[in-house]
């Protein structure tokens, strides 16, 4: 009891929430790059066991040179953009338009992701997968020809050029910058996004109470809809479940299936993979809009109905959607409203963490 209580206080007051335990700090410190200090990151122990890399130990000096490396257009070709440039703290590090813009204004054919909690994300990111880790994924837009369109040689050569950034390298790595130590410094920034203290957190926690209307939202959101067995829910909660509201995995939701993108598909090469696309985690939801991979739906109202009636069949539709009755769920207007309010009860006040904040 002393032990949980001891760890429950911070410099700035008392927590009402546990964090997980983190190695002893002289087992931190024997792998850290020489005149580094660990990043005291927090992560509730509600979540699963966050398992960082064990090669790149997050260093104060590593967050804090990933974060200018993520809000800086030197990775672009033109300078034009940077990695923020999508991924805006402001919108919960997504991209409030429909699809994301290139560095030469050029339209894409997704949305951006949320990138909170992407150290429980390590097998397969992007919306199809391409990427297996977090350290392969933030070099790609970078080589995207419909992204940043630059190379990674010149990037380096751009950031050598630079003193500042050659010093906080070999600050940060004991090593010069590279294609390795660029990703390492991303990665680090990355990892410590989290999403974890949201209204229905604190209700969890006995700090806040939910409403009866969000209460019946998350009765819904967490039972199945089976008619026969007399089971009226919405049965968000096999993709959606869990503290880290997504299942990290590929699914054909039923939306309207594009040729000119076939999800998960044109990565595997498998027909079983057609228009499979990653579950993206509800926290911080109503912060992210649009909606799904081609933000085609602007409001959660209209995410709502896709599930109530819109869902499209096809062969490769999730096998917890095609249960579902062939007219749709069946909710009515007062359970689509309370479902609706129960899912802004994930997101955040305020959604920039300290280091998340644009420098």
């Amino acid at each position: 009891m002393k032990a949980q209580m001891v760890e429950a206080i911070s410099f700035s007051g008392i927590s009402y929430d546990l964090f997980q335990t983190t190695p002893p700090s002289a087992a931190i410190a024997e792998k850290l790059p020489t005149g580094t200090y660990p990043y005291p990151l927090a992560v509730t122990r509600r979540f699963p066991q966050v398992l960082h890399p064990v090669d790149n130990p997050l260093t104060l000096e590593g967050v804090a040179l990933g974060k200018r490396l993520f809000f800086d257009p030197i990775l672009s070709i033109n300078g034009s953009q940077s990695c923020a440039s999508c991924h805006a703290p402001e919108a919960a590090f997504s991209d409030p338009r429909r699809v994301s813009l290139g560095a030469h204004g050029q339209p894409g054919k997704r949305n951006a992701m949320s990138l909170f909690n992407l150290a429980w994300s390590q097998d397969g990111l992007f919306w199809d997968g391409r990427a297996k880790t977090l350290r392969e994924q933030v070099l790609m837009p970078i080589v995207d020809p419909n992204e940043m369109g630059e190379s990674i040689r010149n990037v380096v050569a751009k950031l050598q050029s630079d003193l500042t950034y050659s010093a906080d390298f070999q600050k940060a790595h004991s090593a010069p910058i590279s294609a390795e130590t660029l990703s390492k410094s991303l990665e680090q920034y990355l990892l410590t996004l989290t999403a974890q203290d949201s209204r229905f957190d604190r209700a969890a926690r006995k700090q806040a109470t939910l409403t009866d209307e969000e209460k019946l939202g998350l009765s819904l959101f967490v039972t199945e809809n089976d008619p026969a067995r007399g089971l009226r829910g919405a049965d968000c909660f096999h993709c959606h479940g869990g503290t880290l509201f997504t299942d990290n995995r590929f699914h054909n939701n039923g939306l309207t299936l594009d040729d000119n993108d076939r999800g998960q598909m044109a990565i595997s090469g498998n027909d079983s993979d057609r228009g499979k696309f990653k579950t993206p985690t509800l926290r911080n939801i109503a912060r992210t809009s649009p909606y799904m991979h081609d933000g085609r739906f602007a409001t959660l109202e209209e995410v709502v109905e896709h599930y109530n009636s819109g869902v499209v069949r096809s062969e490769t539709l999730d096998p917890n959607l095609g249960k579902h009755p062939a007219s749709g769920l069946g909710l009515n207007d007062k359970e689509k409203k309370a479902l609706v309010a129960f899912l802004k009860t994930l997101s955040e006040e305020v959604v920039e963490p300290q280091t998340a904040a644009r420098p």
